[in-house]
């Protein structure tokens, strides 16, 4: 399957956390290694928005609203990226999909769900 899958979302109370995780193995090696890394979410009703990005150098960057409470970070031999939330907010609640833009292709994951009880 060339098409990103992600997996690890849930249920959780305020202040709880998950980690996403983002299986690209249907991405050549090379090209998952150059590339950069993204979560997006998209809140019923809004814009999808970008949370964080990995670059292909392996710098982070985060949406102000998740900045100290996400974490980005991938494992190359797995072709994996992941996504470590804590102290979840009901704002955070969403699907999270995982973004990989290559110079011929952009691989969009199917999404996961991640529900945020106050």
């Amino acid at each position: 399957q060339v098409q990103p899958v992600e997996s690890g979302g849930g249920s959780v109370q305020a202040g709880g956390s998950l980690r996403l995780s983002c299986a690209a193995s249907g991405i050549i090696s090379s090209v998952f290694w150059a590339s950069s890394k993204n979560w997006y979410r998209q809140a019923p009703g809004k814009q999808r928005e970008l949370v964080a990005r990995l670059s292909s150098e392996g710098s982070a960057t985060y949406a102000d609203s998740v900045k100290d409470r996400f974490t980005i970070s991938k494992d190359n031999a797995k072709k994996r990226v992941y996504l470590q939330m804590n102290n979840l907010k009901p704002e955070d609640a969403g699907v999270y999909y995982c973004n990989i833009p290559t110079n011929t292709r952009d691989y969009w994951g199917p999404g996961t769900q991640v529900t945020v009880s106050s």
